[in-house]
């Protein structure tokens, strides 16, 4: 039998999904408040007591003080449902024994359709040792797309929270004296860390959660008897509320960590607390206060520890580097633009953090990488930032040559900034020694190896970074099997991203491209018409429908074309970008004069210049093989 949905006034709670809905919006609720909710939903208006409230939360096998988690539950829940404390319309205190869901108010399908629900208020009273929002102040739902920042709240109304978070992270994260059934459990072998969750009420301190996560996924990384998920992988389920043995399949785990970090003027608070997802076990839980200089050192601390409850051997201790708290939120800040695409913003905050700490290796790591990208956004060539870059990732280097991420940027400047093929290799390979779950290395070093004209050793490459991060560009195996020819794995590959959701921006695209080279016109115009759907809308879909039915293939590439060369009498194109839309019209000059002024540019994608199928036929000409030559690229003809 289907998991219920449950519809009550202007609710909507699918319990399969572990998602709650307000006008079809889905609310954020976290994993122990959702839990609740259901157990008192699936209750049919029972009263549900406080023993099985606990033994459904946290098992019969860990013992809590658990009062004020149980409260803190109940308060998230009706925060969430909007309840007037004084006359809650859902969640009904039975004075002494426990909570019940007014019996009248909700309507339960299986099969997921909305029924009409009457709301019956009911006046029963709080007890007075729950944490309660005054009547005064309605905080109203917060769906999973909107972040606190887009609310005026009171500040009584973010001390509340704040409140109420900390309150939650005592009961879950920082009691003594617990007592685990861990007989039954076995080490943890791998594990993955959720985004730390920002309770300062402050969405503009999401970049410093984030940060510490980073960081702790860093340093438990480091521990070889222990596979962490990547920062990707993990990110995924920021604000998402679904159980964590569902996420711990999800991500083939038997550890999940996750908590919550309060970072004020001076100090930080930190809960935290590991699970082993198969049991949904709580093994280990704590919190920590930590004024800003001492919580520099928190994640290597915290490492040893966790991989003492894993149950496995810790990684050797890294040497502590000085770091000052300024410069150390000024990186933090530039790692959360960086994160997010915002190349040419997150210098600024490198070089803050550079001009407040000369010798912060990662802060010349970052200010490598966002001066060598922020080129790729086509705002300023790449010939006038690569020596910028250079110089910053050799200072990161030559600050700590243990800086897997600094000999990773030199990597990136080398082969797209420099065309060195062999200082790329090179550089790539101690990144690799020095992290070798580092996926975004492998994925450049499959890059190094197909401008090498080693394309075996590059697919290779590329299908370990996607064994260590699915998540992280999903296209990228499917390009590289394009790229060395094995145009049926490519499909094969792209479809399966295509149906599972992923890349949607890309892998339409790609597909339209390898349906293409097989010779499968039709396939090859129905992904280009879903891609433009999804990029442009559906009139310029109808579009490209219309070219097909016109002239087929070659009018819809010249349809493509011709947006290029309209487009760029307003605004410069890519060189490299009309290159492929002649190539695809086999206009052979065209396509090697634009070539040859990509050449003069400096064009970062000409590292692909031997690798992309589109320009094969051009594989005899003279003008080709000298701009190859030109290039530094391993001949491929």
């Amino acid at each position: 039998m289907p998991a219920p949905t449950y519809n009550f006034g202007d609710f909507e709670l699918v319990s399969s999904r572990f998602e709650l809905r307000y006008h079809d919006r889905p609310q954020k609720l976290e994993r122990i408040p959702m839990e609740l909710l259901i157990l008192l939903l699936e209750k049919n208006g029972q009263v549900v007591c406080r023993q099985e409230i606990i033994e459904r939360l946290w098992g019969k096998d860990v013992f809590l003080d658990t009062e004020h988690g149980i409260n803190t539950a109940i308060h998230k829940i009706r925060t969430a449902l909007r309840e007037d404390v004084e006359r809650p319309r859902f969640i009904q205190t039975v004075s002494g024994k426990g909570y019940r869901f007014a019996p009248d108010a909700v309507s339960t399908n299986a099969n997921g359709t909305a029924a009409a629900a009457q709301i019956l208020p009911s006046a029963n009273p709080v007890p007075e040792n729950e944490v309660s929002t005054p009547a005064s102040v309605e905080a109203g739902p917060i769906s999973a797309g909107e972040g606190l920042a887009s609310r005026k709240w009171p500040w009584a109304a973010v001390a509340l929270l704040v409140a109420a978070g900390a309150t939650w992270a005592l009961n879950v994260a920082g009691l003594r004296d617990r007592v685990f059934a861990k007989n039954s459990i076995g080490p943890i072998h791998s594990i993955a860390v959720l985004p730390l969750v920002n309770m300062s009420g402050d969405a503009s301190q999401d970049y410093y959660a984030d940060g510490m996560t980073d960081e702790l996924i860093t340093a438990l990384a480091r521990n070889r008897s222990l596979r962490v998920v990547s920062r990707t992988s993990a990110m995924q389920y920021k604000g998402v509320s679904r159980p964590l043995r569902e996420i711990a399949q999800a991500l083939g785990v038997d550890g999940i960590l996750e908590g919550s970090v309060n970072r004020g003027a001076k100090q930080v608070h930190i809960n935290l607390q590991l699970i082993y997802a198969p049991t949904d076990t709580h093994i280990w839980a704590q919190s920590y206060d930590r004024d800003l200089n001492n919580a520099l050192s928190l994640p290597e601390e915290l490492s040893a520890t966790i991989a003492r409850e894993a149950k496995v051997s810790s990684a050797s201790a890294q040497p502590q580097r000085h770091v000052n708290p300024e410069a150390h939120d000024a990186y933090l800040r530039g790692r959360y633009l960086w994160m997010g695409g915002n190349w040419l913003e997150s210098q600024k905050d490198f070089e803050k953090a550079i001009q407040l700490q000369s010798d912060y290796a990662p802060a010349w790591g970052g200010l490598c990488m966002s001066v060598i990208l922020g080129a790729e956004t086509g705002r300023t060539p790449m010939r006038e930032v690569v020596d910028k870059a250079e110089a910053a990732g050799r200072k990161a280097v030559e600050l700590d040559d243990t800086f897997a991420e600094g000999h990773h940027a030199m990597a990136f400047v080398y082969l797209f900034g420099k065309w060195d093929w062999g200082r790329a290799d090179a550089e790539s390979r101690r990144s690799l020694e020095l992290d070798p779950n580092f996926s975004e290395a492998h994925h450049i070093r499959s890059y190094i190896l197909l401008a090498m004209n080693r394309p075996e050793e590059a697919l290779q490459e590329q299908k370990l970074a996607t064994e260590i991060d699915p998540f992280e560009r999903p296209w990228a195996l499917g390009r590289a099997y394009y790229y060395v020819r094995q145009y049926d794995a490519a499909i094969e590959e792209f479809r399966m991203r295509a149906q599972s959701g992923t890349s949607a921006l890309w892998v339409h695209s790609f597909l339209s491209k390898v349906y293409g080279f097989k010779g499968m016109e039709k396939e090859s115009e129905h992904e280009l018409e879903e891609d433009t759907r999804i990029n442009r809308g559906e009139e310029a879909a109808a579009e490209i429908q219309s070219a097909y039915e016109r002239g087929g293939r070659r009018a819809v590439l010249q349809r493509q074309l011709n947006i290029l060369k309209t487009r760029n009498r307003k605004q410069q194109v890519s060189r490299w970008d009309l290159a492929d839309a002649y190539a695809a019209l086999g206009m052979k000059d065209e396509t090697l004069q634009q070539l040859e002024e990509a050449y003069l540019e400096h064009s970062e994608n000409l590292v692909f210049l031997q690798d992309e199928p589109v320009f094969d036929f051009l594989h005899s000409d003279e003008r080709y093989r000298a701009l190859v030559k030109e290039i530094g690229l391993t001949p491929a003809y």
